[in-house]
């Protein structure tokens, strides 16, 4: 194993439940270019991996991400430094990955961090864990697409309260904000995240999750009408599917079901074409 490859650890169980541990412990877990390529490498190796059907991430030791190092800020910082983001990879490429994902968040959770535990599906927080967006108290603007995602994940007051301040705030309030759904011990965080992954993983159609998720993220900036019509189509692509006759049948039986695993090559776009609406 290769020191970048350690810098993001990757198991997967007898479920089919992936686990990305970023694992920068004696930074923080602190985000650098190195740990972000790992990252999103192992993403596309787990979309491509029939045996893999959820994922979680998560962060080693006491820190979930709370943010880029600071010493590569301190450089970027320096008079006449510029950003180069061309041969960055794009922070959103994964947003449609066709598998869900669970943050496991322990502990600080800020910044590009947080860009990452938005990115995930479902999140379960430490408590005690603290968050922030941080970008105006380094004398930066929203990055990273930021004030377009968290105020669709939170509201409009409740994410400019957030990025104007720039405030550090806790799991619970992040729970009574909606930005994450469950809080637990820090000792029970990872064991009740694989339960939850665990649970989809053996219980519910991979082709189902896949276009689920690229439903209502697809769906959100979609007029009601053109989301109706999708639903149409997705309604009419898995009449009939095996998906759905084991869906049935698994049910009446009273027995878990047996789904196949995702294909590398699916598409859930192909679920939710239709030939009146663009993509």
């Amino acid at each position: 194993m290769s020191e970048q490859d350690d810098l993001v650890l990757y198991e997967v169980d007898a479920d089919g439940v992936a686990t990305l541990t970023f694992n920068r412990p004696e930074r923080k877990n602190a985000w650098n270019i190195p740990m972000e390529e790992r990252f999103f490498a192992i993403l596309d190796r787990a979309a491509a991996d029939p045996d893999v059907r959820a994922l979680i991430v998560t962060g080693a030791g006491t820190a979930f991400c709370p943010g880029m190092d600071m010493q590569r800020l301190e450089r970027n910082s320096q008079p006449g430094q510029t950003l180069n983001l061309k041969d960055r990879t794009p922070m959103y490429g994964r947003r449609l990955l066709p598998k869900p994902m669970i943050a496991a968040i322990n502990g600080g959770c800020a910044g590009i961090g947080l860009i990452q535990a938005l990115m995930c599906d479902v999140r379960f927080a430490a408590r005690g864990a603290r968050f922030t967006t941080a970008f105006t108290r380094r004398g930066l603007a929203g990055e990273y697409n930021m004030p377009y995602v968290l105020p669709r994940v939170i509201g409009l007051e409740n994410a400019l309260d957030l990025l104007l301040s720039g405030r550090t705030f806790d799991a619970d309030e992040a729970k009574s904000l909606g930005l994450v759904s469950r809080v637990v011990e820090p000792a029970d965080l990872l064991d009740a995240a694989r339960a939850y992954a665990g649970d989809i993983a053996r219980n519910c159609s991979p082709r189902a999750m896949a276009v689920m998720r690229q439903q209502v993220y697809g769906d959100l900036d979609r007029n009601f009408d053109d989301a109706l019509s999708r639903s149409y189509s997705v309604m009419e692509y898995f009449a009939g599917s095996p998906d759905f006759r084991e869906g049935v049948e698994s049910f009446t039986q009273k027995r878990p079901p047996k789904f196949e695993g995702l294909p590398p090559d699916f598409d859930p776009l192909d679920a939710v074409a239709d030939p009146f609406l663009p993509g």
